[in-house]
């Protein structure tokens, strides 16, 4: 078989899963999150939590929610690393270090998943499963019940001062939707090979002679949530490029296809929430010309070969496993870098100056083709009512949006909660250039004005980018286990995540006190292809006013050199 009928095979298999998986979960979800019925098993936690189901939530009563339980989530793995030492089933792991104990319990938190530390060697199997892996499933709930708040603010037909409940729906998410989902995929990531076990290692002999030790650890339930929750962070170092994570490329597929299910069918279930399904045709529209073009030119620029010799000798295969070959490792690079997920199969960092700036750029973009398990659809919603706005401006016509009218309020909000994202990048990056220390972490810091200096400064850029988007990859040239990037990281984390979730918030409850009115013919129509296109001008315009000149000085700069 060719490696161009491959590449195509495997881009199809996604696709056509992706299709048949969009109707069926994108509907489900809608009616887990629009039903009165409660399973007995959630009756039983809101008794023990003394919830009321039926009590629905002002839009700052949520935010308070989501905040008050994601810190109260990053108290709790923090001192789960801290008393790594005396727990059992540690793998004789001491305790964390305070440093990389917050990194990471914000990290894993927030849904980004960085990782400063080599997990393998730092993290024992219970730390594992009963903090990293319950993070993995909780952080993504709350990214979807954000993303269903914002949804019932829009169809709100009557002026309403609730957004529904935030406990009940972090609850149905993880109960109803991630966590039946991942039991799926990790049912089949075992029958190929991933593996699952408490055993902390065993001892071998290598073909050289010389004896070592392969860890072990509960990888496939761990794996499954990681790709379906969007979250991405490795129980191993080398992440989805580890044979016990992912050892084939039927496995690979797999994981592919487990981040963006859940992204995708979102835009189905919004549809159907707003009962208009030109609206979800006409964003997932969006999402897959822009996923579809980030894979085309990355693919290029990584399949390009210059010469004989270096046809000869698999140009461009540096830092990506042989057994998924450069299609089945950029389809994985271009999809973990627009879903906000953050694993990776092959190593970032060793791609082209102009395919590690594309996967950056995905980045920059706000990770909306599809975007993380509910943040993808929150900010591709966010940057609709901008869009709404500005063609209503373009054109004389009243800016709405489903029946709502986009006023200052409103726009504000919506510009506040895009703007965080470039702020925190550009801030940090532009710090660390100015700490001498930060400087010399990295790995190619090389004289001023050469390709290495340049590829110095993408990977500064691509860790904040990372940060702030809660993706969690990274080019692994620079060393970020200093004070310095560990608190700022940390710091890029947290509100790279929570002040647009309180923007977002703000804006749902404005959208939802309006009383909808019908559209007449002064309403700018927000489906089919003209409104498709202003949308997704709108998403790469801004993000290219505001990271051109940086991309130009780093990969751009590093690609012309």
């Amino acid at each position: 078989m060719s490696a161009g009928l491959a590449a195509a095979l495997q881009v199809g298999a996604v696709l056509l899963i992706l299709a048949l998986a969009y109707r069926p979960l994108g509907d489900y979800m809608a009616r887990v999150f629009t039903s009165e019925k409660d399973l007995r098993v959630e009756r039983g936690l809101y008794r023990i939590a003394r919830i009321d189901a039926r009590h629905g939530q002002t839009w700052g009563s949520y935010a308070v929610s989501a905040l008050s339980f994601s810190l109260v989530g990053v108290l709790a793995l923090y001192l789960i690393q801290r008393l790594q030492g005396v727990v059992p089933a540690n793998g004789g792991h001491s305790s964390v270090t305070p440093y990389v104990a917050l990194n990471t319990a914000v990290s894993f938190v927030t849904n980004t998943n960085w990782q400063s530390y080599s997990p393998e060697l730092t993290m024992g199997n219970l730390t594992q499963a009963a903090g990293l892996a319950v993070q993995n499933f909780v952080s993504a709930a709350v990214g979807l019940a954000i993303a269903i708040a914002l949804i019932r603010g829009i169809a709100a037909a009557r002026g309403r001062d609730d957004l529904g409940n935030f406990w009940v729906d972090i609850t149905r998410a993880a109960l109803r939707i991630l966590l039946p989902l991942a039991f799926l995929v990790a049912l089949i990531l075992l029958t190929q090979g991933v593996v699952q076990s408490w055993h902390a290692g065993f001892d071998f002999v290598g073909i050289d002679g010389a004896r070592q030790h392969a860890v072990l650890a509960p990888a496939a339930s761990q794996e499954a949530i990681k790709e379906v929750g969007t979250n991405g962070g490795g129980i191993f170092n080398a992440n989805s490029a580890h044979p016990f994570e992912n050892p084939t490329p039927l496995s690979n597929i797999v994981e592919i296809i487990a981040m963006l299910v859940i992204p995708v069918a979102l835009v189905r279930t919004y549809g159907t929430m707003v009962k208009d399904q030109r609206q979800g045709y006409t964003i997932l529209s969006v999402m897959a010309v822009i996923w579809g073009a980030m894979l085309t030119v990355i693919w290029v620029l990584e399949s390009r070969t210059h010469g004989v010799a270096a046809d000869a000798a698999g140009s461009m295969m540096e830092g990506k496993e042989q057994r998924f070959g450069i299609p089945g490792s950029v389809l994985f690079a271009t999809s973990t870098t627009g879903t906000s997920t953050g694993a990776v199969n092959s190593a970032h960092d060793s791609y082209s100056a102009g395919g590690g700036g594309a996967l950056l750029w995905n980045m920059l973009l706000g990770e909306v083709a599809p975007g993380g398990v509910g943040a993808g659809m929150y900010s591709i919603l966010v940057f609709a009512i901008i869009a709404v706005f500005v063609g209503g401006l373009l054109v004389g016509r009243t800016p709405h949006l489903l029946g709502k009218k986009i006023g200052q309020q409103e726009i504000t909000m919506a510009a506040l909660s895009i703007l965080v994202m470039p702020i925190l990048v550009l801030t940090g990056a532009a710090i660390s250039y100015a700490i001498p220390s930060a400087v010399s972490a990295m790995g190619n810091s090389g004289d001023h004005g050469s390709a290495s200096s340049m590829h110095g400064f993408t990977e500064v850029l691509y860790a904040f980018a990372s940060a702030a988007n809660n993706n969690g990859s990274a080019f692994g040239g620079i060393t970020v286990t200093s004070p310095w990037y560990q608190i700022a990281l940390s710091v890029a984390m947290w509100l790279g995540r929570f002040l647009p979730i309180v923007f977002i918030l703000a804006l749902a409850g404005l959208l939802a006190a309006q009383r909808s009115r019908p559209a007449t013919t002064a309403t700018l129509p927000t489906h089919g292809a003209l409104f498709s296109s202003l949308l997704g001008g709108t998403i790469v315009l801004v993000a290219g006013l505001t990271f051109f000149p940086a991309i130009a000085l780093g990969p751009i700069a590093e690609a012309l050199s």
